[in-house]
């Protein structure tokens, strides 16, 4: 289904190879400012702040960055988000500054990929038929995981061949091929009239937060995800010293045990890709937390690292479950009006969750051991999943009781529209 989406549709054609170059550059740099800041400082911590001002740095600011997906056309705002992260990474790859110099600019280009993210999954629903949509985000997922693996590998064949220079300027120049290709996408209007006459920015972002918590269905959503983010997210650190501590493995099988996730969500993509149309997303949704806590759970309970890989693999599987099924659930639940600004706030605050993750679980592993904060993590994370499934539970028999309630209102008073549905298109 995905294969036949991709051949057949243009314009998601284009939006996918966009995607997929741009991440690929993503983690291409990645690699090689990771590199060059630990070759210039010798120090850990440098290479931590980097991640830090990366990933959640960014996350801060997800109210005002996925607002602008909804003020204005997502075609201009993703080819302006590629030339921006382009040109910063240019800058930084001819000029190799200073460290604080280095992070400010990491952290703009952040900024900028934190614009991208959620115009370009608002855009999904516009170029593509809504029976669709689980393909086309199978199909995405799949493009964007694939390249944030190969990334390394390409890193490391061009590292003989070319400096951190030139591997940066590889990465400015998949930007710069991003945006060319983006261009050819068709125009994509807000839902609603242009900036002028509409509220302040600010405002609209206010409004975006107020959206989240007051329409039940999307607030369950976005509260599970980030639940289960913040109760597994320690895995990544916890999986070294389970390998090596508790299971009496080398670097190699750290490397296995790390990698095995990233296997899995390429498995589930393709899975998910598959099954499309076959399996409904709030199932899809519900096993992905459940699967992805219970791996953990019982990775922290393995007797060897090959079970351990095996059901790391099973997690990856459940995680491309949980994003393609939140994905596309928000995708037909939510006006496109606001729809940027979900998708911004929601990535944003998962990004937020997965550091809370890391600093609390980190704590708890210096505490306890490896198996202990896996098990713990995977068990929290099963509790979410059930709070979650009864939280969607009620907010659909809500959704139910005032549909009925609606249709009895207009039989009572002919002539009236059909009442909107909560949260719906």
């Amino acid at each position: 289904m995905a294969g036949s989406l991709l051949r057949g549709n243009r314009s998601f054609r284009t939006l996918w190879f966009a995607r997929t170059v741009s991440f690929l550059g993503d983690s291409l740099s990645l690699v090689a400012l990771m590199l060059y800041v630990a070759d210039t400082t010798g120090e850990a911590l440098a290479v931590a702040l980097l991640l830090l001002v990366g990933d959640f740095a960014p996350s801060l600011l997800s109210p005002l960055t996925g607002t602008l997906s909804d003020r204005w056309d997502l075609k201009r705002v993703m080819v302006a988000c590629e030339l921006a992260q382009g040109a910063l990474v240019a800058v930084i790859a001819l000029t190799l500054p200073s460290l604080p110099l280095l992070l400010a600019l990491v952290a703009l280009r952040a900024v900028a990929g934190q614009i991208f993210q959620p115009a370009s999954r608002a855009a999904v629903p516009a170029l593509v038929h809504d029976r669709n949509l689980e393909s086309a985000n199978s199909a995405l997922g799949f493009g964007t995981n694939g390249s944030e693996a190969l990334g390394p590998l390409l890193a490391a064949a061009l590292f003989p061949l070319l400096d951190v220079r030139g591997v940066l300027l590889v990465d400015a120049a998949t930007f710069l091929v991003s945006a060319v290709v983006l261009a050819r996408l068709p125009r994509l209007p807000p839902a609603s009239a242009g900036p002028e006459g509409r509220a302040s920015l600010l405002a609209d972002a206010r409004a975006g937060l107020g959206y989240i918590w007051s329409v039940p269905t999307v607030r369950a959503i976005a509260l599970g995800f980030c639940a289960v983010v913040a109760f597994n997210g320690v895995d990544d650190v916890a999986l070294v010293f389970l390998a090596t501590d508790s299971l009496d493995g080398g670097s190699s099988a750290v490397a296995l045990l790390l990698a095995a996730v990233g296997i899995g969500l390429l498995v589930g993509y393709l899975l998910l890709a598959r099954c499309a149309g076959r399996l409904p997303m709030v199932a899809a949704f519900l096993v992905g937390l459940g699967v992805s806590s219970i791996g953990n759970l019982l990775s922290g309970l393995a007797w060897a690292v090959s079970a351990a890989f095996v059901l790391q693999t099973v997690r990856g599987v459940g995680i491309a479950a949980m994003d393609v099924g939140a994905t596309t659930l928000l995708q037909r639940l939510v006006p496109p009006v606001m729809l940027g600004r979900v998708f911004g706030n929601l990535y944003g605050a998962i990004g937020v969750a997965a550091a809370l993750s890391y600093l609390l679980g980190g704590l708890l592993l210096d505490l306890t051991s490896p198996r202990v904060t896996l098990v713990a993590a995977g068990a929290g994370g099963m509790l979410a999943t059930l709070a979650t499934a009864v939280a969607l539970r009620r907010s659909f028999d809500r959704r139910s009781l005032d549909r009925r309630g609606s249709g009895q209102r207009h039989r009572r008073q002919p002539g009236l529209g059909e009442g909107s549905i909560e949260g719906g298109r």
